[in-house]
């Protein structure tokens, strides 16, 4: 079977992207993040993605090395919507290290997972400790803040609908510098017991080229509301991904819901290739999108054909959703996009 499945009732429910959210967690480029060579490029950046979320009224914390230094950065953003938070990172990527929110008895509860820069590819000290940092500081709520940091867990290689189903990769999962390679059989047990994951869909094809995540669930397929999943795919025989997605693509049409229905699948396309200055090919993807409060933050790479096809899929699978586009190709450069950046916290987890 393509997916397995565990017939246990739980507790627990990992709750989806595009439910209701209080804010959008994002962490600043500093001279002292791997952002340093291109900082000016990356502080840009990250001003214009701020602007955009407050500019739909969606507010943010942005963890800072220095709080004026951030606050004169930001000035042109709605400074009523951003909260800073001075605190140690080695990188900007708080999809990835950001806490996980759940519900557990119908209480809201943020887990904190081990970090390992994605099986011990970078340094990662100071990213691992942000969440510890945060609750101490008292920005987490103490009764909501649950330790989970004997197993390691990225945001980005995990997916939720909200009601029991989580898509993963098992590139990823099953890594062995993660949690020293355990069965899907040991995960599904770990999903279950943390995550609440009744149904579990391991996609076992899909790479990206410049992708250093093992394939995290967010750069190739996500779910979305009313049984469906948004995915990349190519159509270009060409593209040297393009088996990889056409197997993905395939084992997509055999996944199945809790109640044993096909899902509705939305295909993405494949941006046009984009290349860092050594020429190496980086992992542009659409399916790196936020989904906050009614609205997508839909990452762009500058082929308007493309990107103009994009926000049309995705209309397709959020109808009801405003679709905003922002370029991302500085983002890009250090292998991640607009969803890597960025982590959705519900009302009553933090305080600021």
């Amino acid at each position: 079977m393509w997916d397995e499945t565990i017939f246990e009732m739980s507790d627990i429910r990992f709750i989806a992207e595009w439910e209701p959210v209080e804010y959008i967690l994002l962490a600043l480029p500093n001279k002292d993040t791997d952002w340093n060579y291109i900082l000016s490029e990356a502080v840009d950046q990250y001003v214009r993605l701020v602007k955009a979320i407050t500019g739909e009224g969606i507010k943010v914390i942005l963890l800072c090395n220095d709080v004026a230094e951030a606050k004169d950065i930001m000035h042109d953003a709605d400074q009523n919507l951003i909260s800073y938070i001075l605190v140690e990172y080695n990188d900007t990527w708080t999809r990835d290290y950001g806490i996980i929110s759940v519900v557990r008895n119908e209480r809201l509860r943020a887990l904190d997972f081990g970090f390992n820069a994605w099986g011990l590819k970078f340094a990662a000290d100071k990213d691992n400790l942000v969440n510890l940092s945060l609750e101490k500081k008292g920005n987490i709520l103490p009764l909501v803040y649950r330790n989970e940091r004997d197993f390691i867990l990225e945001g980005g290689s995990v997916e939720s609908d909200g009601n029991g189903t989580v898509m993963t990769t098992s590139r990823c999962l099953m890594s062995p510098n993660r949690n020293g390679g355990m069965t899907k059989a040991e995960l599904n047990r770990e999903l279950l017991d943390r995550l609440g994951a009744e149904h579990v869909l391991w996609l076992d094809h899909g790479a990206l080229e410049g992708d250093d995540t093992d394939s995290h669930i967010d750069t190739l397929a996500r779910l979305a509301p009313d049984d469906t999943i948004v995915f990349t795919g190519t159509r270009n025989f060409d593209d040297p991904m393009f088996e990889e997605l056409l197997a993905m693509r395939a084992q997509l049409t055999l996944f199945r819901t809790l109640e044993g229905n096909p899902y509705n699948l939305v295909e993405l396309p494949l941006p046009d290739p984009v290349y860092d200055d050594d020429g190496q090919r980086l992992p542009a993807t659409y399916a790196n999108y936020l989904v906050a409060n009614g609205v997508i933050f839909m990452p762009t790479y500058g082929c308007p054909d493309k990107d103009e096809l994009a926000m049309r899929s995705i209309c397709i699978a959020y109808p009801n959703h405003k679709v905003v586009g922002m370029d991302c190709r500085t983002l890009l450069q250090q292998h991640g996009s607009l969803h890597c950046a960025t982590m959705q916290i519900p009302t009553g987890i933090l305080k600021v």
